[in-house]
């Protein structure tokens, strides 16, 4: 397993994305703006690309927090520990990028697999299209 990190949105990202949060979950508006200006990082088992998320800077200016998103494994491949090496290797990223802190609007439905990432959740949960929300966050270097 490999993973490589894009600056533009990749044909690979929008067809996993497509597969797992709009044909899977029914969700509708899942491109947005933030796909312009976030980087996107793809999980690869040799030539297959097979999970995804984005990060992005949360103050462009200070470039200390970020937000990590869309984080998708295709069905096939889950239960295999792919989405915590994802995640893992988007921490790592963000951390030698100099940021200190991450924040990530999980799916209530995930939470546990955040926390066990040590993430802890804040504020009230919300609703993304009908689906419950909650804002988690992890700290990752010192201020």
């Amino acid at each position: 397993m490999k993973t490589e990190i894009y600056h533009t949105l990749p044909a690979e990202a929008v067809k996993i994305r497509e597969a797992v949060f709009v044909e899977e979950q029914g969700f509708h508006n899942e491109f947005d703006e933030i796909d312009r200006y976030a980087q996107h990082m793809i999980v690869f088992d040799q030539e297959n690309a097979i999970a995804v998320c984005r990060f992005f800077c949360k103050d462009r200016e200070q470039k200390k927090d970020y937000i990590i998103g869309r984080i998708a494994v295709l069905k096939e491949y889950r239960g295999q520990n792919i989405g915590s090496l994802l995640l893992e290797a988007a921490e790592r990223e963000i951390c030698r990028m100099g940021g200190k802190s991450i924040s990530l609007h999980a799916q209530v439905s995930a939470q546990k697999f955040y926390q066990k990432s040590g993430y802890c959740e804040y504020g009230e949960t919300d609703f993304d299209e009908d689906c419950p929300h909650i804002w988690m966050r992890k700290e990752i270097g010192k201020v």
